[in-house]
């Protein structure tokens, strides 16, 4: 398949021109224009980029690429020996953020769902990528073992544990930023990867739950299934890699 074909095929499924986001979403680095090996991953590392080589990969496939507004310019450091290592082996770098995270079937807010076994899955109508829905399968702190044992990382309460986990809302990665959003959707318990300092009040305050699973972690499945949507409607070899990472 060739590279610009790729593209059109991933453009049109994720809609990148409906986001602002804080990074180019598509082709950040141009290698070989035909594809036959894409590899797919969390965070365009140089362990996951060494890993594509060795793969044999045409494309790197990732939802945490480069060239972030906050980060600095130059192509120096770790930033020049990950881009010289994907040029030097002629490996395409394809990133998707925002366009991930909100897609309806294979974004990671729907994805992390189906993960979890959660029931009447749904974005928000004010915030396109906070999602809710229904557990209400015992309390908080049942909730959290369920999500520790599914995602393979040990998940942060803060709160009530006793507290019913009826109604549940959560935004994947680092969005403790949404939890009044999630409280003002009348949840029980709020769940995104990352923790803040002030969530530890805001949910002893207002008795709704706060539970941190790890932003790798709940970003992991979103990517990985769209490599697989790729591999059944494009004929591609598509090989997921998860490299261990706790945060």
């Amino acid at each position: 398949m060739q590279r610009d074909d790729l593209l059109a095929v991933l453009d049109a499924k994720l809609e990148p021109g409906r986001f602002k986001d804080y990074a180019p979403n598509g082709l950040q680095v141009e290698g070989r224009s035909e594809i036959r090996k894409i590899v797919t991953g969390v965070t365009a590392s140089q362990a996951l980029i060494d890993a594509a080589v060795a793969a044999q990969a045409d494309a790197l496939l990732v939802h945490h690429g480069y060239f972030w507004k906050s980060e600095a310019a130059p192509i120096v450091g770790i930033k020049r020996q990950r881009i010289a290592t994907l040029l030097q082996c002629g490996i395409n770098l394809l990133a998707y953020h925002l366009p991930l995270d909100a897609h309806p079937e294979l974004g990671n807010n729907a994805q992390l769902a189906r993960q979890l076994g959660f029931a009447n899955a749904q974005a928000s109508v004010a915030e396109p990528l906070l999602w809710h829905g229904d557990w209400g399968q015992g309390t908080a702190g049942q909730l959290a073992t369920h999500i520790s044992v599914s995602l393979g990382r040990e998940a942060l309460l803060l709160g009530n544990p006793q507290r019913r986990a009826r109604h549940v809302a959560w935004c994947t990665g680092g969005a403790q930023g949404y939890f009044e959003a999630a409280i003002a959707l009348g949840v029980d318990v709020f769940i995104t990867g990352e923790v803040s300092e002030q969530n530890l009040h805001i949910a002893e305050e207002t008795g709704v739950v706060f539970i941190a699973a790890g932003h790798h972690a709940t970003e992991r499945y979103g990517i990985q299934a769209l490599g697989e949507w790729l591999g059944v409607t494009q004929g591609l070899d598509v090989q997921f890699i998860d490299l261990y990472n706790p945060v």
